[in-house]
């Protein structure tokens, strides 16, 4: 039988991962004012970012789910699993992400959009790892910038683990690569 995953080192505390979530729907909230966005949201992870998310903003919003499968480069595409329901023409649209590391399925969802007609399209992400970049994305909003180490918590998870956690970790690296690069940015440590 196999063993669980393990945590590894602590990326962000709930502190700062709430202090962040305010000061992005401050932002978005001083962007949006007279305006009632569509805010699309990206199942599953960017669950946990929305919930918080809205709560900070301060101006009128419609709220849509989205499900996409992951971007698989053996396939070389990404499909539309659940769509949402709202007409979307005319409107200011923000996507609504948990995290955006090669950016193939934000450009494939972006483009998607677009054929839409809304009025503009942002994009909004909890985490955003542009070491992994392949496709060009503006991330218009981000709560944090990442280094390529893969994290969990906050949306994110692993098989199934560690969805639920306030913060964010690494996931266990025997290897200390992980602990290595957190380091370097001043990050990691203490579970």
């Amino acid at each position: 039988m196999n063993e669980p995953p393990r945590l590894g080192d602590l990326v962000f505390t709930p502190e700062e991962v709430q202090k962040r979530v305010k000061e992005v729907g401050r932002c978005i909230s001083g962007d949006y004012v007279g305006k009632k966005p569509v805010l699309v949201v990206i199942l599953r992870g960017a669950v946990y970012f929305a919930v918080d998310l809205t709560r900070e903003l301060s101006i009128p919003f419609d709220i849509d789910f989205m499900s996409l499968s992951p971007f698989r480069p053996g396939l070389q595409r990404v499909e539309i699993e659940m769509d949402v329901d709202i007409p979307l023409a005319g409107k200011d649209v923000l996507i609504i992400e948990d995290i955006i590391d090669t950016g193939l399925t934000v450009n494939f969802l972006v483009r998607t959009l677009e054929k839409r007609f809304p009025r503009g399209i942002r994009v909004c992400s909890f985490l955003s790892c542009p070491a992994r970049r392949i496709a060009e994305v503006h991330v218009h909003y981000f709560c944090f910038e990442i280094p390529d180490v893969y994290v969990v918590g906050y949306g994110l998870d692993f098989q199934g683990y560690f969805r639920n956690l306030t913060g964010v970790y690494t996931l266990y690296d025997p290897t200390g690569r992980s602990t290595q690069i957190l380091k370097a940015m001043g990050k990691g440590g203490k579970r």
